[in-house]
This record gives structure tokens, sequence and C-alpha cells, in this order.
């Protein structure tokens, strides 16, 4: 997608870069090499390997590229953290990755050192010509870095949770919660004109290419609830017999809950005391006023015709986002809570960056005139534009700064180890 992303300033490219690279060094420290290298289902990576991974990305498309002399730090890497790039060569099973002892931890971290220092070094010396001509491979390092961040905390959460006696991860800072009893779901709702509006990204800054193009579609007049949907609501939904109910399914969705036997959301355990949440702070008990998390698409729409409503189109969550800033938003913080909470924010809607990926009832598809850039970076979004469904939003895990009301996540309907929640929406 090719725009003007000058000025070109490769000071503050070398400063976010360390900046980028040095959280992810943070959210690993908690963890031993036996916990980086267990991967505990095919869609899990091991926190060993999406550190080489995201190391990989820019010895390959930057320093392979642009880097005259650079030398690969070993060659067999590239096999081995390569994700999906058809056009880059073979690459391991992704099934298979916690099969991979070797290389050690150590190793990987000197990868990561070694990669490191040659990046820097090449963006001192850089000339405004060179920046130019691989700026977009840059600005996609460090949001591809960022995604990699999250899906670590996404994948080590299930790791911990596989443990027989789970412990926490990060520092429990945890409030004391009510035991969260069933209710019906009552938000306020928020209206929102029909017309013909542009959508997608157009800017000069960075946007990732499936963001684009920026269209026209008309939109008919709706309204969204002023929350997400939160754990209390979908304990109503659960009491009320709703994983044995199938007229709020879809067929394949049914198929999945009965194969697999749910009753609950992903985390959710019901112990003596009542229900309680695995989080990356340990088990918890429920917050019955935080939104619901790490629930699939089948789930949010059985939710949603439970309650009489639906889920919202992208461009409808895409048009209530516009006036929200998203860096107000409660992004990921090592340091701090990484889980949802129930939403504090001035304004008429609440939640919507930084609490749950808010799935939409939009398949994942291009915006008209989209073309997949040419090369492997090509490779990106473009291709998985099949079988999948839009989230927007961000999530408690999100990386700050990472996020905007253009930005299109997807994911498989059954997919649920992310932290994927849900908000309603309605015709007027």
């Amino acid at each position: 997608m090719p725009r003007d992303l000058a000025p070109l300033d490769a000071a503050a490219l070398n400063a976010r870069f360390k900046t980028v690279r040095a959280r992810f060094e943070t959210l690993s420290a908690p963890f031993s090499a036996e916990d980086l290298c267990v991967q505990t289902m095919p869609d899990v990576s091991p926190g060993k390997w999406h550190l080489a991974h995201v190391t990989w990305f820019w010895e390959t498309f930057l320093l392979q590229a642009a880097a005259p002399g650079y030398e690969v730090f070993d060659k067999r890497f590239c096999y081995l953290f390569n994700s999906y790039y058809e056009t880059v060569g073979e690459r391991h099973a992704r099934p298979e990755r916690g099969f991979l002892t070797r290389p050690s931890l150590d190793e990987v971290m000197a990868y990561r050192r070694h990669v490191d220092a040659a990046v820097e070094d090449w963006l001192k010396q850089a000339s405004s010509d060179q920046l130019r001509e691989v700026l977009e491979i840059i600005l996609t390092g460090f949001a591809h870095e960022e995604q990699h961040q999250e899906l670590f905390l996404t994948d080590i959460k299930h790791v911990l949770s596989r443990n027989s006696f789970p412990e926490s991860a990060y520092p429990d800072n945890a409030m004391t919660f009510a035991p969260a009893t069933p209710r019906s779901p009552a938000p306020d709702w928020i209206t929102f004109e029909g017309g013909v509006h542009r959508f997608g990204y157009g800017g000069p800054d960075f946007a990732f290419d499936h963001e684009g193009p920026d269209h026209e579609a008309v939109v008919t007049p709706f309204a969204l609830a002023a929350r997400p949907v939160t754990n209390a609501e979908f304990l109503a939904f659960i009491e009320d017999g709703g994983y044995q109910r199938p007229e709020f399914w879809l067929s394949d969705g049914w198929a999945v809950i009965n194969d697999e036997q749910r009753t609950a959301p992903f985390y959710w355990r019901r112990g003596q005391a009542g229900w309680c949440e695995f989080t990356l702070h340990g088990l918890q008990p429920l917050d019955p006023e935080a939104p619901v998390c790490h629930v699939d698409f089948y789930e949010a729409d059985a939710f949603a015709a439970w309650s009489g409503f639906r889920l919202p189109d992208e461009r409808e969550w895409e048009l209530a986002a516009r006036a929200y800033d998203p860096e107000r938003a409660p992004w990921a913080d090592p340091h701090g809570r990484l889980h949802p909470q129930a939403p504090n924010e001035d304004g008429p809607l609440a939640g919507l960056f930084g609490q749950v990926w808010e799935w939409t009832r939009s398949a994942y598809s291009p915006y008209p005139g989209y073309r997949a850039p040419a090369g492997a970076i090509g490779e990106y979004n473009g291709k998985f534009m099949c079988g999948q469904f839009v989230l927007r939003g961000g999530s408690a895990l999100t990386p700050p700064g990472h996020m905007r009301a253009t930005y299109r996540n997807f994911f498989p309907p059954g997919a649920r180890w992310q932290m994927t929640g849900l908000r309603l929406a309605r015709d007027i």
C-alpha cells in the first residue's frame, strides 16, 4: 500500500526498535526455559518460538534485504522459525513446534542479541533513501512483534492452565469481587444514523494492508450496546440452559460444543465456592461486572440470539469507534493487570478498546479494490481471507499504541484461546 511515510527519522526508529524488543524480553522474564518450550495444542506456539520468530522476521526481511554483508546467525533458523511464508522456503510443522528442545533458550536469546545489534548498527548508518526503501518493512516489523507479544501472553496462559497446579504468571494485583450472579442482558443502547460513510484506513501513517483501501459503504440505522457483555450476563445464559438449547446455535457451532462437551467459557472453573476464572494472575473469583472473555464466535453468536439481539457488523463497530481515542484504553502492562476489568470510562460507549477483542458478524474478506502487496510480505494477511471472522477493539493483552479504529483482527469461528468477547447490536 504505497504511502508517503516521511519524515524519516533513523534515531526515532532505532529508539522504537529498542523499546519494542525490550518489552518482549520483559514479558518473557518471569518464565523458565521449561515454560517457554511447551506447546499445549496446535494453535499455541512455545514462548521460545515466538521470541525467535520475531527475530527471524527482522533478519529475513530487513537485514538480508538491506544490509550488505550481513551474515545470518544460523542458516537452520529460517526453517525452524519461518511461520507461513511459502515464498521464503520450507518450514518446521506448526503442530510440532513444541518438539524443539534445540536450539536452547540461551541460544535463542543470543540470536536476539545478534540481530538486535545488527539492526541498530544498520539504522545508525542508513541514508534517507535506504530508509525509505524499507520503511514499510520496519513499521510492519514493529506491529508484527507487538502482535506476537499478545500471542505470547495468550499462549503462555494456555500452557500454565494445563499444569496440575496452575500458578500466577505475573504479580497478583487482583481486586476482590462479589460472587457472580445470573442476570439478563439489559445494556444501554447508543444509536447511530444510517447513510453512506467511508471506512478503512486511508491516512499517511502505518496500517496493515487489509485495513484498506478506504471506501464508501452504506450502513442502515443501528444501535450498539454501551458496554461489552459481562460475566454475569453470560452466566445467565448458562443458567438458562444456553449450552443445551440448539435453537440458539449455528449448525457448525452446535456440532463443536457437543463434540467438545462445552458448558462454559474456556477458562471458567466451577468449585465449591462458585465460579472462578483462570487468569495470568492465577485462579481468581469470577468478576461479575468484567467483560466475558475467551468465548468463540459460535458462543458469541448464540448468546446474542438468546438475548434477542445480534453481533455488530464490522463497519458498524468502526463507525461507532471513530470518536474514541485508543490511547486512553488500559493496554497491556506487564507490571499491571493483564485481564479485562469493568470499564470505567467517560463517554457513552465503554470498553471499545483494551478490554476484549469483540467478535463481529463480518466474514474476513477484502475491501473493494484490495490487492495483496507483492512479494513475501503479501502473505501477511491476504491469503487468510477465507473461513475467518473479524474482531475489533483490542484486548487487555494488546500492547499500548498498537490499536486504531480501522484495525481488523481475524480468527476462525471456533478459536477461543484468545481474549475474545462480544458487544451486542440491534437494528433500529
